[in-house]
């Protein structure tokens, strides 16, 4: 489906609202680096370019929409499942929280496409139950790693280890592996490739493979023979080493089919080194290694020091190599990013650079103004963002859905419970009532309203309802 709005595009205000203002299978990745729930506030110090920045990262259920709950719990009873499990084992604070991220996952699931992928940025204080929520709104499968990130070198913190990294939970499509590799690091040069010619540095790689032989894999060669220590030759003629070999060194090699051509060959390009014992090694160049897939701890990849050039004061600026990594691995040139809670726009500096399209979102209208101060320090003098502050409309539906009823908000006031009973019950098993009758004067005002399970509800009595459950209780609960 085609973005209902322009690239380079920044909006100001609530990120769910303005999602549900957006297409459908619009977007092909999701960045977010959202509130920690670390119980603590954020500002960036005056006199910097993100001065006046600031934010509040504490939770409780006065600081959540109460429909949210009903919301979550009509449309996905397996996530708010999840949430209350959390809230039960953790707190009201985490329930919150999570009430707040779950109802916007959603959105951003039905924004992905289906090839797809997300990374949600956040640290040990909810990561664990921001995976069960993934799980819960992406599915398991989806699942592809829980990133490591080593923010800072070292941290003192009372009572325990030092708190040092960051976690990036990845759910999606499969990484561009080409795209993802890394320079070898130094350690793994020095104690790998310890050798050097002309060509330069190599390692040595052995020439055989497991089984013997008895054909030509088994014969011996330049006095020296494989079955001996029961194994049999194993000359590289497909792969990635080979396609190096026949562009650098020597044409046509990989079209040889003689395992023993191939030797003499190898041997007269001076590819062959031979050990002290007369055993072949084939010589393997630093030069042909095209790098390695990062492991799912990066450790390569510095904070933002105080005097990076990229610095600008922000209170969670992450830096822009993280998110170029990103970037690159799980999208292609031309498709769409999108950085919900975009903060001081890394993400979105990241996508332009490497020449993707880019959507940012944040309540703050500083996070406009930091992208372009950021994009015309990286030379494009004249950048300028398209600023919105509205609510897009869809053109992929003719009508969006009815997120909020009654019944969403008393579900969330009540937590579920039963007014009646105070037995917590799914969504669809609860009945919106009249505490007092219309037909003794109750308006239809929420606040004359609660929910009620099919039981209480079923319950009749000459006063109002309240009344009614009231004298119901005593009369069940009986002497002690």
């Amino acid at each position: 489906m085609q973005p209902n709005w322009q690239n380079r595009t920044m909006w100001t205000g609530d990120n769910l609202e303005i999602m549900r203002g957006m297409n459908s299978a619009s977007v092909d990745l999701i960045y977010l680096g959202p509130p920690f729930n670390s119980n603590r506030t954020y500002s960036a110090p005056i006199g910097s370019e993100a001065a006046g920045a600031a934010f509040k990262d504490a939770w409780t259920l006065d600081d959540v929409d109460l429909a949210w709950h009903g919301e979550i719990a009509e449309r996905e009873p397996p996530l708010y499942a999840v949430i209350d499990a959390a809230g039960q084992a953790h707190g009201r604070g985490m329930k919150s929280y999570l009430i707040m991220m779950g109802v916007r996952l959603l959105e951003m699931r039905r924004l992905l496409k289906n090839t797809g992928s997300l990374y949600l940025h956040c640290d040990d204080a909810a990561s664990h139950y921001l995976k069960m929520l993934m799980d819960a709104v992406f599915g398991r499968g989806m699942f592809r790693n829980e990133i490591i990130w080593k923010r800072v070198s070292n941290h003192n913190d009372a009572g325990r280890f030092g708190r040092t990294a960051d976690r990036l939970l990845f759910y999606g499509s499969e990484i561009d592996r080409a795209a993802a590799r890394v320079p070898l690091a130094e350690s793994n040069v020095a104690s790998k490739y310890r050798y050097r010619d002309e060509t330069g540095k190599y390692r040595r790689g052995d020439l055989t493979g497991p089984g013997i032989s008895d054909g030509e894999a088994g014969a011996a060669w330049k006095g020296w023979d494989p079955t001996d220590i029961g194994r049999c030759w194993s000359v590289p003629r497909t792969g990635a080493y080979a396609e190096w070999i026949e562009e650098h060194c020597i044409s046509g090699y990989r079209s040889e089919p003689s395992v023993l051509r191939r030797l003499d060959m190898l041997h007269e390009a001076g590819l062959i080194a031979f050990t002290s014992k007369g055993t072949p090694e084939l010589k393997r160049y630093l030069s042909a290694n095209p790098g390695q897939v990062p492991p799912d701890v990066w450790v390569d990849i510095p904070p933002v020091n105080p005097q990076a050039k990229e610095r600008v004061g922000y209170p969670t600026q992450k830096p822009l190599a993280l998110l170029d990594r990103i970037v690159r691995v799980s999208s292609k040139p031309g498709d769409m990013v999108l950085d919900p809670f975009c903060g001081c726009a890394t993400a979105c500096v990241a996508a332009d650079r490497l020449e993707r399209q880019w959507v940012g979102i944040d309540l703050s209208p500083l996070a406009a103004q930091l992208v372009e101060t950021r994009m015309r320090r990286e030379g494009s003098l004249l950048f300028k963002a398209i600023r919105r502050d509205d609510i897009p409309r869809r053109t992929d539906v003719a009508s969006l859905p009815n997120y909020r009823t009654h019944k969403h908000t008393l579900y969330g006031k009540q937590e579920g419970n039963c007014t009646g009973c105070r037995t917590h019950f799914p969504f669809r098993n609860l009945t919106v009532d009249h505490v007092i009758p219309q037909a003794k004067g109750g308006t239809d005002h929420p606040d004359n309203l609660q929910l009620l399970c099919g039981a209480c509800n079923s319950m009749k009595g000459t006063g109002t309802q309240e009344e009614s459950l009231s004298a119901n209780m005593t009369e069940t609960s009986g002497p002690l």
